[in-house]
């Protein structure tokens, strides 16, 4: 099973450098689980820099995985991985999503670089001309 992170969605819907990375976890909607919480940031994003339109849309390609609802038992791991591992609530919330779930973590977010079971690739950033 893989999750991709929002970071990784983004990059993904914006044909960012990394998007091949994700390109493989993405393709597979049979292996693929999406935290509730990555569609809540993801459609914030988009829908704040493209509008409400392209974010349904990216909404709608994201469902195609089995989207995985934020449980007590999610909940109360994340708090612990939180203060274990120090990242910010929605981390903690998608890491322990993933390590409930047996899943591979996606992501070009630093905050997870070195933690088992992720699979980061280091943000590509492109400068300005």
């Amino acid at each position: 099973m893989n999750i991709v992170d929002s970071s990784g969605w983004l990059e993904y819907f914006a044909d960012g450098p990394n998007a091949d990375w994700f390109a493989p976890a993405l393709g597979n909607s049979a292996e693929l689980l999406v935290p509730s919480i990555t569609l809540y940031e993801v459609f914030k994003v988009v829908c704040r820099q493209r509008g409400e339109d392209a974010a349904l849309q990216a909404v709608a390609m994201m469902q195609q995985g089995r989207v995985i609802e934020l449980s007590s038992s999610i909940a109360l791991l994340a708090a612990k991985l939180s203060l274990d591992v120090k990242t910010p609530m929605a981390d903690s919330i998608i890491l322990a999503t993933a390590q409930t779930h047996a899943a591979v973590l996606w992501t070009q977010d630093n905050d997870f670089e070195g933690i088992s079971g992720v699979k980061y690739f280091p943000k590509i950033t492109v400068a300005k001309q």
